[in-house]
């Protein structure tokens, strides 16, 4: 009885995970509208080029999360939500675009990145802009409370690409320092989302405090599970170079626990690091390593307690179909193939 119990839950979360942004399809259309006029300029080099961005498009979890948490307490939509969504994709964005240039990163989404197509010198005034332009937009709110959660979460995810940069190539890295990093990088900004959210519907101090917590856990879930796909996905799924995070010098959870496992593979990892290529089968020797020690699902598990703890999160909103979407949200961002 049990095993089908769970069977029929797994069911489902899978609908109401397929459902989620069905539910706030209206809203998200207007941010895509948002997002068009943002891209557009009278200056022709940066319509290109934002345009060049709008086409890669991602899968708008940022904007979803926050348009779904203002609804999960109690907002309409309006012209206010859909800006402050808006803001958050472009946020995002301009950190995809500064990233791949630190990265030297040459694909993103299945193209061309934009520094590999226009040059650094475009890509680097162009991510500027995009976070110029997000702030500039979010002054028409006028709250000093959001633009507080912006500054905070911008200054949190330079700190956090900068302690990177520190730890490139270290092979000692620690759990610690690896989700100091992560949340930084990733999860200040799901954080940021979901609080905003809850500051548009003029939510209690409880509720904030639970979107914010929320946010936190399912973007350290949501990167957990990229690092898994590294090592699993083919490069057309993730829309980008497959296991490109070794090759970057970059140590992510399942490589400090396959080197705490298996202590000898230290050397062979950084050999690959040290060179930026796979040589000689090395990457699938570290494929079968992990698999051997069930590295890969014992960072799935750790995702999922991370994404429990998000649903935990959420007891104190009122049960509406839009609390019910966030709860769908932590087991579909583990579970998805790209």
């Amino acid at each position: 009885m049990q095993f089908i119990a769970a069977k029929t839950q797994k069911l489902l979360n899978d609908v109401s995970a397929a459902s989620v942004l069905k539910l706030i399809e209206g809203e998200m259309l207007l941010v895509e509208d948002e997002l068009e006029r943002q891209a557009s300029s009278n200056f022709q080099v940066i319509d290109y080029l934002g345009r060049y961005l709008l086409e890669t498009k991602g899968k708008r979890v940022r904007p979803a999360l926050l348009v779904l948490s203002s609804r999960a307490v109690g907002a309409n939509s309006g012209p206010g939500m859909i800006r402050l969504a808006a803001v958050m994709e472009m946020l995002h964005t301009a950190t995809l675009v500064h990233d791949d240039i630190i990265d030297n990163a040459n694909v993103r989404r299945n193209r061309a990145s934009l520094n590999a197509k226009f040059g650094n010198q475009a890509a680097v005034l162009m991510g500027d802009w995009l976070y110029m332009s997000a702030f500039e937009t979010s002054l028409e709110h006028r709250s000093l409370e959001i633009l507080d959660v912006l500054t905070r979460l911008t200054r949190m995810m330079t700190e956090g690409e900068l302690m990177q940069l520190t730890l490139i190539g270290n092979t000692e890295i620690t759990e610690n320092q690896y989700f100091d990093v992560l949340r930084r990088k990733t999860a200040y900004l799901f954080s940021g989302c979901c609080e905003i959210g809850a500051l548009l519907a003029g939510s209690s101090i409880e509720q904030i405090s639970a979107l914010r917590d929320y946010g936190m856990d399912l973007g350290v879930a949501f990167q957990l599970a990229d690092d898994s796909f590294d090592f699993t996905a083919d490069e057309r799924t993730i829309g980008k170079a497959a296991g490109s995070d070794i090759l970057e010098g970059k140590m992510t959870l399942p490589l400090i626990k396959l080197i705490a496992a298996d202590p000898s593979a230290r050397g062979m990892l950084e050999k690959v690091m040290d060179n930026g290529v796979y040589t000689n089968g090395t990457r699938n020797e570290i494929k079968h390593r992990l698999k051997d020690h069930s590295i890969l699902e014992e960072t799935r598990e750790v995702a999922r307690e991370y994404g429990e703890r998000a649903r935990k999160s959420l007891e104190v909103l009122p049960e509406t179909e839009y609390r019910s979407a966030l709860e769908a949200i932590p087991d579909f961002v583990i579970r998805r193939s790209k």
